[in-house]
């Protein structure tokens, strides 16, 4: 059991943010550890032939498929959402001592024969791993990273709006079966325990990570800020290619742009986004957007400068019914 005391200023401090850094380091943990049935099922097998010729070795010595990950490798955002780049450039400026002192952690945790020359030449050290972290989210993250930034994005706006509306409480009612609030602290069912303890006064950050899936993550130890990983809500539907609702008796209906655009909407995207997944103009789009926004099909919420389309219920509805009529003409 890992138990995280809170002061009332650290529940005040509560916040969340998505890191595509995290994604990227969580991710290798996945490499190891699902399987092609697994909810990352779709994600392996796409990436798998894509990292056939390149060298995992210093990564999988980093990341060992179970316990301790240096922590210096998953910086906190300073913000609700990063750039790859700004958080690539906070491992970076990790202070070596501290490198040195987590790599030794890891080393008398998960031995490896790459760590000690690691230990040796930290300054080199850092290089070598913001390099290989680099080349790896290019190859195996970006390509993926718009729609998995929707689904974080989705995740953040929920637990947001049960924060207003009921609370520190009701945020941690369902944040993780494994994490539970009580009051002054925070216990986290997990088979091991703390070692270190957080400096007071940070806060608390709460961080939904696609690969973080099945378990909940912490980070406890000083100079970190205290952090909670998590899966977010609706992975199930992260991988699931969009559904052409073009050719369906919802594209007669209301056409088949818009019919394609309510199928592409499972998860929250932004006018750019959906205009490159449909290979239509940003003006174009936004006038069918529209006109199914004021239908009640679609509706949105701002995120930052973003504006964030999605699917409402009644869009749910029209394109659920629409399915057994378009599979019994096929």
């Amino acid at each position: 059991m890992i138990t995280l005391r809170l002061s009332t200023d650290d529940v005040s401090r509560i916040r969340f943010a998505f890191s595509p850094v995290w994604e990227t380091v969580t991710s290798i943990r996945a490499l190891s550890n699902s399987t092609a049935s697994s909810v990352h099922g779709p994600w392996l097998r796409k990436v798998r032939p894509l990292l056939a010729g390149y060298d995992l070795s210093l990564l999988k010595a980093l990341i060992p498929p179970v316990s301790y990950i240096p922590d210096f490798i998953t910086p906190a955002p300073p913000r609700r959402s990063t750039s790859f780049e700004s958080g690539l450039a906070a491992v970076a400026a990790t202070p070596l001592p501290l490198v040195v002192a987590e790599l030794k952690k890891l080393h008398a945790e998960t031995p490896h024969p790459m760590l000690p020359e690691l230990i040796a030449k930290p300054a080199e050290a850092v290089e070598r791993i913001t390099s290989a972290l680099e080349e790896y989210w290019h190859l195996a993250i970006e390509p993926d990273w718009r729609r998995m930034r929707a689904l974080l994005q989705d995740d953040l706006a929920f637990r947001l709006e049960e924060l207003a509306s009921g609370g520190v409480e009701r945020v941690f009612r369902n944040l993780h079966p494994s994490v539970n609030f009580r009051g002054d602290r925070i216990e986290i069912d997990r088979p091991y325990c703390c070692d270190g303890e957080p400096l007071p006064g940070q806060g608390l950050l709460l961080v939904p990570c696609v690969f973080a899936w099945p378990a909940a993550l912490p980070v406890t130890a000083a100079p970190h800020v205290p952090t909670i990983t998590y899966p977010p809500r609706g992975l199930g539907r992260l991988w699931e290619y969009q559904e052409d609702a073009s050719e369906s008796p919802l594209g007669d209906l209301v056409g088949k742009t818009r019919a394609a655009i309510v199928g592409h909407l499972d998860l929250p995207m932004s006018t750019t986004h959906l205009a490159h997944q449909l290979g239509v103009s940003a003006p174009t789009l936004s006038v069918h957007l529209s006109i199914l926004r004021a239908s009640g099909v679609v509706d949105s919420r701002r995120d930052g400068r973003a504006v964030l389309y999605y699917r409402t219920s009644l869009g749910d509805h029209l394109l659920s019914a629409s399915r057994p009529a378009a599979l019994a003409s096929a």
